[in-house]
């Protein structure tokens, strides 16, 4: 899938893309020093598009470990003046919203979302694909073992990659049948998976394109960069930066990052790099 089509739009897909994490939530694991209200989100929007993002990931939902759901009323409160405010001022931004939660998916798009992206999957909230799908917007299904709250508590896999993979191949299917069209996958790094486990993943990334659909790497300052580094988020750029790579010669399509411009310069030499070759 070398495009995106929603709402009578096009997003070029043949070269790597990024997308900006704007997080509309108090208690995410690492939130760049802004706050969480519109006006705020909305400057950091402006510069993720200057520095390049191709996409704007909206969420008001925390997926930290040992995190409690969010009902929809709640997250909808929180995304949906920022969502309005960027809609606004950007009508042309490619935006996503970050919801296990039907409803908020809908009110969002409404709203001007192009892109549903959802850590679980439709496992949280049954009537999420036939909601997608009715809306007709590209999808992001990811893997995750357990939910947020019980995601980290000693995870375990016979071998993590084969189950993944499994788990994302039932997924494309389960998609195809409530009628999406448009599908991207994401292993799901720190959902669920210990150290190991995401470096196995991040290794063997190239295998998941037999599933023919684009593949989005979301390794941003994570607990797979910062306890091998002995560092906490804040100090984790250099080495998100290097994974980041590492996912682009796997094969990744979308960097899901809280650091535009860093990620931008990735792609710019990865870009170098095969065009050497």
């Amino acid at each position: 899938m070398s495009v995106l089509h929603s709402k009578g739009r096009v997003l070029d897909m043949s070269q790597p893309v990024v997308m900006g994490i704007l997080n509309a939530t108090p208690d995410s694991f690492y939130n760049k020093g802004h706050n969480n209200n519109a006006d705020s989100l909305l400057r950091v929007a402006a510069q993720m598009l200057k520095d390049g993002a191709a996409i704007l990931d909206i969420g008001g939902a925390s997926t930290k470990p040992g995190q409690e759901l969010l009902t929809a009323d709640e997250e909808l409160v929180r995304i949906m003046p920022v969502i309005e405010a960027i809609h606004k001022i950007f009508p042309d931004a490619w935006l996503s919203v970050d919801t296990y939660n039907a409803r908020t998916a809908k009110e969002a798009v409404n709203a001007g979302v192009s892109i549903v992206n959802d850590v679980s999957s439709g496992g949280i909230d049954k009537d999420m694909l036939k909601t997608v799908s009715q809306l007709g917007v590209p999808y992001i299904a990811m893997h995750m073992q357990g939910t947020p709250k019980t995601m980290q508590i000693n995870p375990e896999y016979d071998d993590v990659v084969k189950e993944v993979h499994a788990y994302l191949r039932n997924i494309c299917d389960d998609c195809d049948a409530a009628g999406i069209k448009e599908l991207i996958i994401d292993p799901g790094f720190g959902f669920g998976k210990t150290v190991a486990h995401n470096f196995a993943l991040l290794r063997s990334l190239n295998s998941f394109r037999i599933l023919a659909k684009p593949i989005l790497a979301g390794l941003s300052r994570k607990s797979m960069i910062c306890k091998p580094l002995k560092v906490n988020p804040e100090h984790a750029l250099n080495g998100t930066t290097a994974l980041n790579m590492v996912a682009l010669q796997q094969g990744a399509n979308i960097l899901r990052v809280h650091d535009v411009k860093e990620a931008m310069e990735v792609i710019k030499l990865h870009h170098q790099l095969s065009m050497s070759a």
